[in-house]
């Protein structure tokens, strides 16, 4: 912008300036502001044939298909004399995208499988699967689904071979919606269940960055908080330094400065010292809690690879019934691992001090109701009843995120020691006017006093168990108590061994609504 505002006459320097203004523009998906800027560049400039490829993708991506292939078949006319730093095949899929919109269906068959065949040349696996999507898509369109399937199959097998979750995602998708349209729904339920899966595997991947995101971070204050420490510790060398050297000039000067550095001294070490203490606890509990969560995540991935041996078996052998149970178990492994991914992140959140709070009043029942829509495949897969009889007429002054961390837990918990064909209610009972009790009561397995006891304390982690094997990590609790105490309220349990439990969440009312 500076030098296109000097009043120069270099073109070609002012086609430059243009060109990568209107590359920043493109990338930054602002489509028009990047047009006119392409556009500015005048047709002597050396990549100009550059210039061509993008305003055609930009028309593409405006829907402007008719001004797209206009583009497109310029670059095309291009000899193979020059040597252009673009793939051919790219020119030929674009344009059959555009036929393809445009409902001209020879002209989109022929330059699509002209793409395809020049990506098979190119070796470009992961443009053939969009190419081979793309035909699909084509005869689809048509009601061709004889010529249609077989390349829907092409690009979902080598999806398999390419590590993009997204290509994956959208070739198991497409071959579900093939299933269910032959009416081969258990074949359709794998391929959705796989989509899942992908979906899923996308999440996770996002979930484990943003945590080595937040851990750098972390690592970096507290590199920051030693150097200040250290940066004081050589201060108040300095000024013990000064107090000797004035101390020949006056005797009391000297008695006094020693006196006072001596006091900042010990107040400087007593702040040291419960700083290391701070640390050495907070480490400690960082080291404990990625030891737990390290052993869950690898129990996880060993039972999901040992699953998978299975369900390939099964799948060679086409044993349907089987091949049910294996992903409804696998499903309920990676929701297990998201769930302890999703308190780990909020874990670290909180212990850096990042969790923003913000009370409100909130529509308890309404609340629930969205918590409830996102865990019913899993009441559904242990055949639980569900029932939520809260009043309707309550408001609670909470934190939105906070709550809905804690009811998710609670909920996951009472799906988790509950057998099949068992209840969940949850349900409001009014203690004070200025509090309510919130009830999650399930009739699964129910608890020991001792274990009450232990969950009620103020422990930093506690581990569940099941028959002697772990089946948590207590985390998801852990933040619970923490989030409920931000929040002012206040956590009771009510419980049987093999009847049932009632977690009891105590909240403040919103005065507003009584």
């Amino acid at each position: 912008m500076k030098q296109l505002s000097f009043n120069n006459h270099d073109n070609e320097l002012t086609d430059y300036c243009h060109y990568f203004r209107a590359f920043s523009f493109k990338q930054k998906n602002l489509l028009n502001e990047a047009k006119n800027e392409f556009n500015a560049v005048s047709n002597k400039f050396r990549f100009y044939y550059k210039v061509k490829m993008y305003l055609g993708e930009i028309s593409l991506e405006l829907r402007d298909f008719s001004k797209a292939i206009r583009y497109f078949q310029e670059i095309e006319k291009l000899t193979n004399d020059d040597a252009f730093d673009f793939k051919r095949s790219n020119v030929s899929h674009n344009l059959g995208l555009c036929y393809l919109h445009l409902n001209k269906f020879d002209r989109a068959e022929e330059y699509l499988f002209k793409s395809a065949e020049l990506q098979q040349l190119e070796k470009d696996t992961l443009l053939l699967i969009s190419s081979y999507m793309d035909i699909a898509n084509l005869y689809y369109v048509q009601y061709k689904d004889r010529q249609a399937i077989p390349y829907f199959e092409k690009a979902y097998l080598l999806s398999k071979k390419v590590k993009d979750f997204e290509l994956k995602r959208k070739a198991a998708i497409n071959m579900a919606v093939v299933e269910e349209n032959r009416k081969n729904f258990p074949l359709a339920l794998v391929y959705r269940k796989e989509y899942e899966s992908w979906k899923d595997s996308l999440n996770d991947q996002n979930k484990i960055w943003a945590i080595a995101e937040l851990e750098k971070k972390f690592t970096v204050k507290q590199k920051e908080k030693e150097i200040k420490v250290l940066e004081a510790e050589n201060q108040l060398k300095i000024a013990e330094r000064n107090g000797l050297f004035y101390s020949s000039v006056l005797l009391l000067i000297l008695f006094g400065a020693g006196v006072y550095f001596y006091k900042q001294k010990i107040k400087h070490n007593k702040i040291i010292l419960s700083q290391k203490e701070e640390l050495d606890e907070l480490n400690a509990t960082k080291d404990k809690l990625f030891s737990i969560v390290s052993h869950d995540l690898r129990s996880s991935v060993s039972a999901l690879k040992s699953s998978n041996v299975k369900l390939f078996e099964n799948l060679k052998r086409k044993n349907f019934t089987e091949l049910d149970k294996l992903l409804h178990n696998n499903s309920a492994i990676a929701n297990g691992t998201y769930n302890l991914l999703d308190n780990l992140l909020n874990w670290a959140l909180f212990q850096t001090k990042q969790l923003y709070f913000k009370k409100e009043s909130l529509h308890l029942f309404s609340v629930i109701q969205q918590i409830e829509f996102n865990y019913k495949s899993f009441m559904l897969d242990k055949n639980i009843s569900f029932e939520n009889t809260v009043s309707k007429n309550i408001f609670v002054f909470a934190d939105l995120d906070s709550l809905k961390i804690i009811l998710r837990n609670l909920l996951d918990n009472a799906i988790k020691f509950s057998e099949e064909n068992g209840s969940i209610l949850i349900y409001t009972r009014t203690s004070n006017n200025s509090f309510c009790d919130l009830v999650i009561e399930d009739s699964g397995l129910g608890m020991d006093k001792n274990t009450q006891e232990e969950l009620l304390n103020e422990t930093v982690l506690l581990t569940k168990k099941k028959n002697n094997e772990n089946i948590g990590t207590g985390l998801g609790m852990h933040l619970c108590k923490t989030m409920i105490k931000k929040n002012n309220g206040k956590l009771n349990i009510e419980s049987q061994e093999n009847i049932g439990t009632k977690i009891i969440v105590v909240l403040p009312k919103f005065k507003n609504h009584g």
